[in-house]
């Protein structure tokens, strides 16, 4: 018994140690690593955990939600619309009281309506000097400029991953011949050419948008869409490209070539994924970039045709009354503000989130 005891081993002093370090708790930067190594995840997913911690941009984000929803859904319960003209009817004289209220006032005949008992809903900010309620207004003229700033990202997206990936794809003699084209078209004046688009299509094109949707926009409005058509893909056309330069060369594009898959496919499956923080990046700063230009656009007198209102086009108009009704002009140069700064912010978010070289 005594020869069993001595043979059995003797336990290591550092065992007991070892052991207890076993059960220490976790530190909080090994539980986040070990969540990230449990979960599957993807580039989108990663972008997106990095985005949420940005508290500027996911404000900015709410921000842009809740622009949206209004210019959206406001103008199906609101009781005035963006061109009528209040206390003007048919076979009698129109009620002048109604014209330059102030925000939150009433006119005579809807201070009467208030004595007997009527509701009477309330301009919050007043009306212009046609008696046209300027709430609604703005409201158009925020829908207008997202509407265009969303089309225009849209046609940039389009037109510039098309031209930049196969650009860069190709490469050789295909990419020479369509960088100068590129750079022909960098250097033509937007200005310019949204000036003689819009004289061309006014003699040419007007009479047959008589009737149509487009007839509410106008020429001049056309007119800029084709210009962002013609012009603004430029940029995106030659951030696709150098990041397909660099790509291309990795080891899974040799593969696929080798086993005989097309060119599209390639540039499809495997090529523009590959860019897709470029794409977001540009696409989304792309945005303010447009609204801002339809603005002063509009404020010069190249926008949406009348009545229809945009905020550029309600600022030009708020120049008039400026002294007595400085207002009008702040209303709708703070909502330009406020939409172009947070699509800015919310692009520098989205670079740092889906940047890989910003990664940490």
């Amino acid at each position: 018994m005594s020869k069993n005891i001595n043979e059995m081993p003797k336990k290591n002093p550092f065992s007991l140690q070892i052991n207890l370090k076993s059960f220490e708790k976790a530190t909080e930067e090994e539980k986040l690593q070990q969540e990230r190594m449990s979960e599957s995840t993807t580039f989108f997913k990663d972008g997106m955990r990095r985005l949420r911690k940005n508290k500027i941009a996911m404000t900015c984000m709410i921000i842009l939600i809740v622009i949206a929803l209004m210019v959206i859904f406001m103008p199906m319960f609101y009781p005035y619309s963006y061109d009528q003209q209040l206390g003007l009817t048919k076979g009698q004289s129109a009620d002048s009281s109604y014209n330059n209220l102030r925000p939150m006032e009433y006119s005579k005949t809807e201070q009467a309506k208030m004595e007997i008992g009527e509701n009477v809903f309330p301009h919050f900010f007043g009306t212009d000097a046609q008696g046209r309620d300027y709430a609604i207004r703005v409201v158009y003229g925020a829908r207008i400029s997202l509407a265009v700033g969303f089309f225009a990202a849209i046609i940039v997206l389009i037109i510039g991953v098309i031209y930049g990936s196969i650009s860069g794809y190709f490469g050789g003699k295909v990419d020479l011949i369509m960088m100068r084209i590129v750079d022909i078209i960098y250097s033509l004046p937007d200005m310019l050419m949204i000036i003689l688009f819009s004289v061309v299509m006014k003699q040419t094109i007007q009479p047959l948008l008589v009737g149509t949707v487009l007839e509410k926009l106008g020429t001049d409005m056309i007119s800029i869409f084709i210009v962002f058509a013609l012009l603004y893909w430029v940029s995106m056309a030659r951030l696709v490209r150098g990041q397909i330069l660099t790509i291309k060369q990795m080891e899974y594009v040799l593969a696929a070539k080798t086993i005989g898959a097309r060119p599209g496919r390639i540039i499809r499956k495997h090529l523009l994924p590959n860019c897709m923080s470029v794409i977001i990046i540009s696409t989304a700063l792309q945005i303010p970039s447009a609204i801002f230009t339809e603005s002063y656009l509009s404020f010069l007198g190249m926008g949406v045709s009348i009545p229809m209102p945009s905020l550029g086009s309600l600022a030009s108009d708020a120049l008039s009354g400026i002294y007595s009704y400085s207002y009008r002009l702040v209303i709708p140069a703070v909502a330009i503000c406020l939409i172009v700064l947070s699509f800015n912010l919310l692009g520098d978010g989205l670079r740092d989130a889906f940047d890989p070289k910003l990664k940490k």
